[in-house]
């Protein structure tokens, strides 16, 4: 079991991008640059990292290119603005022969669906069109799968999509795309369905903790979640790369456990020593997902829940910063 002591914002960025030696020994084994297209959001600075660091301790020579609106340089990570959406931009791009795709839209789906179809389907064209020669590890999420009952076990790769709301749909919109060219081209990729990440500034667990911190009722709706350490899940993504194929291959990422609202609100609130208070409801059924194809291709997670937790913990209570992106876990209508 891995100790953690992330104190500051130094300290989590140092460990959300510290390779692991599974990580270097891929990077020995893979040829080649890597480029990380949408490489601004929550995840895709520290994957850069990630890349560059276990690239550079393998000993291998590789660029790691970066690509954004608002692309900014780093040691060792070359960065190029590029808008995803302007075909003739994206067909400037440099080759690569290893594409992490993490684009898309989420947050304010609701607010203009128009934007969110062409984030989530058509930028998946024409990145397509212009990678078709490379592989492809294409970041989606478990928000395809239907809800389920949380007793039943969560959602497994070969069960049938049932997206709920305009933001899941086009997600699935996204995968069909990308499927489409991998059958047409024979386009190595993987469809990484990944619910949910952590990394101390966002995420289920730490809109919990808040609201438990300060105070405020949890809502019970969704009654329950999965999680993973981002570093977790940004390691499985690059290691993915291994596994694209085509048709495409499906891989489930998040951790081990299953963890209900209520029983994670009081142990924070325990934690804290602070009361807990709930409002709604439990509901009969949440977005889960069954990982073990994912553990038995790439290992189990570095970080269990109750490690995650702790760290949490001691971040709302250190007066850690936070994104201001809740997740809007609690939302089982689709609108997000």
């Amino acid at each position: 079991m891995v100790a953690y002591d992330i104190r500051n914002l130094t300290d989590l960025e140092r460990e959300l991008s510290r390779p692991t030696e599974a990580d270097i020994a891929f990077m020995r084994r893979l040829d080649g640059d890597i480029l990380i297209l949408g490489a601004s959001g929550k995840m895709g600075p520290s994957l850069a990292r990630l890349c560059r660091n276990a690239a550079d301790a393998s000993r291998k020579p590789r660029r790691i290119l970066a690509v954004s609106r608002n692309a900014t340089a780093e040691a060792g990570i070359e960065a190029i603005a590029c808008d995803l959406l302007q075909r003739e931009q994206v067909a400037a791009l440099p080759e690569c022969p290893n594409v992490l795709y993490l684009a898309g839209r989420k947050f304010g789906s609701s607010g203009s669906p128009e934007l969110t179809w062409a984030m989530n389907t058509v930028v998946p064209a024409i990145v397509a069109e212009k990678f078709w020669r490379s592989r492809i590890v294409v970041f989606s999420t478990g928000n395809v799968y239907p809800f389920r009952a949380p007793s039943g076990g969560g959602s497994v790769e070969t069960d049938m999509p049932a997206p709920v709301g305009e933001y899941a749909q086009s997600c699935l919109g996204r995968e069909r795309v990308f499927e489409y060219y991998s059958r047409q081209r024979e386009l190595p990729c993987l469809l990484f369905r990944l619910n949910y990440a952590v990394d101390l500034r966002y995420g289920v667990l730490v809109d919990i903790a808040r609201k438990v911190y300060r105070g405020a009722p949890v809502e019970l709706g969704v009654p329950a979640f999965n999680v993973i350490w981002q570093r977790d899940a940004n390691a499985y993504a690059m290691r993915s790369l291994e596994l694209t194929t085509s048709p495409p291959r499906i891989l489930n990422v998040t951790g081990t456990e299953t963890l209900t609202v209520r029983d994670t609100a009081a142990w924070f609130g325990k934690r804290f020593g602070l009361p807990c208070s709930f409002e709604g409801t439990e509901g009969p059924a949440a977005l889960l997902s069954d990982a073990s194809a994912c553990r038995e291709l790439l290992g189990a997670p570095e970080v269990s829940a109750e490690q995650l937790m702790e760290m949490v913990a001691r971040w709302v209570e250190g007066g850690g910063a936070s994104l201001d992106k809740p997740t809007h876990f609690e939302v089982s209508d689709g609108r997000f």
